[in-house]
């Protein structure tokens, strides 16, 4: 956990500026939860990130990833996160979830719904997987 929390640091102090940034209602839930103290940072980190709108066509795109059964219905917010950023035409969506999201051995199939609905599936990594390359010397 702790090694996935530097890379991320490190990932925001180096690579977020490359990019422009947007989150949803659902992260926003997401980070304010748990530790008061370590949630207020979160919220503070996340504050000037233009948040999706969750729209009827995002619930819809959420069931329909969860009727794959492929992420437990106690788990829909997982499934939502990638139907607001297939929603909303995002390029990448970036979470450190390898069990629902960041999963290759399911994401074929959820690209499948995805198209199916007329989106396309961001790419989805982890922050390592997203630390470039285009500029670096080595």
């Amino acid at each position: 956990m702790a090694g996935k929390q530097e890379v991320t640091r490190q990932w925001w102090e180096s690579r977020r500026e490359k990019y422009q940034l947007f989150i949803s209602q659902y992260v926003l839930d997401e980070a304010a939860g748990g530790d008061e103290t370590a949630a207020a940072r979160r919220i503070e980190a996340i504050r000037d990130i233009d948040v999706l709108e969750v729209d009827e066509e995002v619930i819809r795109l959420t069931a329909a990833i969860l009727s794959t059964g492929l992420i437990p219905a106690k788990s829909q917010t997982d499934a939502a996160h990638m139907a607001v950023a297939a929603r909303h035409g995002i390029d990448f969506l970036i979470t450190w979830n390898c069990v629902h999201i960041a999963n290759a051995e399911i994401l074929a199939k959820f690209n499948f719904v995805v198209a199916a609905a007329g989106y396309d599936l961001p790419t989805v990594c982890t922050p390592d997987e997203l630390f470039g390359g285009e500029d670096n010397e080595d």
